[in-house]
């Protein structure tokens, strides 16, 4: 894609999306995209039951089953009865987890602050200030 001729949207897109992946390089222990998505999910939505889990993920009922089998196995999800419904079971993020997350997150906090460091304070300063855009961006649903 030509920058000079490339949308907005375009811009945005290849950018965000070549910085998240710098950040996911440098994001401490290694966990795939799915597994720390899903960690992430159920550390902020609350646990969730396996079918919830693979619709947000797009992904297979099995395949989250799967992936739900590995985190458990690393100690990091736990799966328990569903008190509103005996038959199904939803699965929670253990402290484990929680502290895998917050070690990824400090990680990536390290790795973009060096890159910032990088910049000059008017540029910081302009960053600053889309931080709010940036959050309303991730939030609005289309």
């Amino acid at each position: 894609m030509n920058a000079a001729t490339a949308t907005l949207p375009e811009q945005l897109e290849q950018s965000v999306t070549r910085l998240a992946h710098v950040l996911l390089r440098g994001g401490g222990p290694v966990l795939s995209r799915s597994a720390a998505s899903v960690l992430h999910r159920i550390a902020t939505a609350g646990p969730q039951r396996i079918t919830e889990l693979a619709v947000y993920e797009a992904i297979a009922q099995p395949s989250a089953t799967t992936l739900v089998g590995r985190l458990e196995a690393q100690g990091l999800l736990a799966r328990a009865q569903d008190p509103a419904d005996g038959r199904a079971v939803l699965v929670s993020i253990t402290p484990a987890g929680r502290a895998l997350l917050d070690e990824r997150r400090r990680a990536r906090a390290v790795s973009l602050g060096a890159r910032l460091d990088t910049l000059d304070p008017e540029e910081r300063e302009t960053l600053a200030d889309a931080v709010p855009i940036l959050e309303r961006l991730a939030e609005a649903t289309a």
